[in-house]
């Protein structure tokens, strides 16, 4: 079975330099995975109102620190015996100190398959033991901050 649906995540990052990564638990596979908070946009919604709603959904955190400013990031990938394919709308969300994660509205399955959070140091994903989606995580993230040192891998 395959599917497409237009998609937004939002790369949240703390004034540590740490993004925001919610660990996933396939309920078919088993597999794991790290991603930013997001998921489907509704009919007729603007990607940044699906940004606000599926942030808020997901970490309790309010959207209003979204940037309005977006960089399209084709996905494949395999979930639920679903080969999800098709473009997401990837948005940044600056914060200062990290503010508590408490999901505010998750379906009953998510629920069930969301098995954590973590604010990881940009320059330490690959530290998880589970990979991160999307792979280009940082270029993408790069390309929506380029101010910040992940733009040209220096440590800050």
């Amino acid at each position: 079975m395959e599917s497409s649906r237009p998609s937004v995540r939002v790369i949240c990052v703390d004034e540590q330099q740490r993004i925001l990564l919610l660990r996933w638990r396939d309920p078919v596979s088993g597999r794991r995975i790290w991603e930013p908070p997001g998921g489907g946009i509704k009919a007729d919604e603007e990607p940044l109102a699906a940004a606000r709603r599926e942030l808020w959904e997901e970490t309790g955190l309010p959207g209003t620190e979204i940037g309005d400013r977006f960089v399209v990031v084709r996905r494949k990938l395999r979930w639920n015996g679903v080969d999800f394919e098709g473009e997401e709308a990837f948005f940044v969300c600056l914060l200062g100190s990290p503010p508590e994660v408490s999901p505010g509205g998750l379906a009953s399955s998510e629920e069930q398959q969301l098995q954590g959070y973590q604010w990881v140091r940009w320059n330490a994903l690959d530290s998880l033991s589970d990979p991160v989606e999307p792979p280009q995580l940082i270029k993408t993230l790069a390309e929506l901050a380029p101010g910040g040192p992940w733009a040209t891998g220096i440590v800050a």
